[in-house]
């Protein structure tokens, strides 16, 4: 054996080692190539399953922040229909013939005088209360028609204003009036 066969069975065995070492070092890389591959595609599969519920919960704020939106929107147009309908009826208090006028003054008198001592009304009608009432005139109030009864020491007031009543009447019968206007 000489020395050329020495280094050629050397050189051999070194180059059957660096086959072996490129084999394993391809393999390592294939697995870790694999390796992020697969982690990037979880990492990508949790990132989209998480941009997706993002999405529906930020679909779900918007629409409850519409339906808000519109709930508020009716409720301020049913605000304002119920408003108009008041001062509606307010106005037709207001514009009482003359006539309508005594008619409910005397109404509310005979009905009520028996309860005070004072009467008061608004200016306009301080000649009408003073003819129908027996009891002391005692001064004006801002009112649209109407009068307040007060007992002897003042400490009991009857409001029998038209203001008054519509007020009492609507109070109590808002949701009925509500339901009449928009079922």
């Amino acid at each position: 054996m000489g020395l050329e066969t020495v280094i050629k069975d050397v050189m051999d065995v070194a180059q059957a080692k660096v086959s072996d070492i490129n084999a394993e070092a391809d393999a390592e890389a294939s697995r870790i190539i694999e390796d992020a591959k697969q982690s990037a595609k979880e990492i990508k599969g949790k990132r989209l399953a998480k941009a997706e519920d993002e999405i529906q919960r930020m679909k779900r704020q918007e629409l409850s922040s519409a339906n808000l939106e519109v709930k508020r929107t009716m409720l301020n147009a049913r605000k304002e229909v119920l408003e108009k309908a008041y001062n509606q009826a307010f106005n037709e208090i207001a514009g009482l013939s003359a006539d309508k006028q005594e008619t409910l003054l005397k109404n509310i008198i005979e009905s009520h005088e028996s309860k005070g001592s004072r009467i008061y009304s608004n200016k306009e009608s301080e000649d009408l209360v003073k003819k129908l009432s027996s009891l002391e005139y005692a001064g004006n109030i801002d009112c649209v028609g109407g009068v307040v009864i007060e007992n002897e020491d003042g400490s009991i007031r009857l409001d029998y204003t038209y203001d008054g009543i519509l007020d009492s009447v609507y109070e109590q019968n808002l949701k009925q009036i509500s339901d009449i206007l928009f079922g």
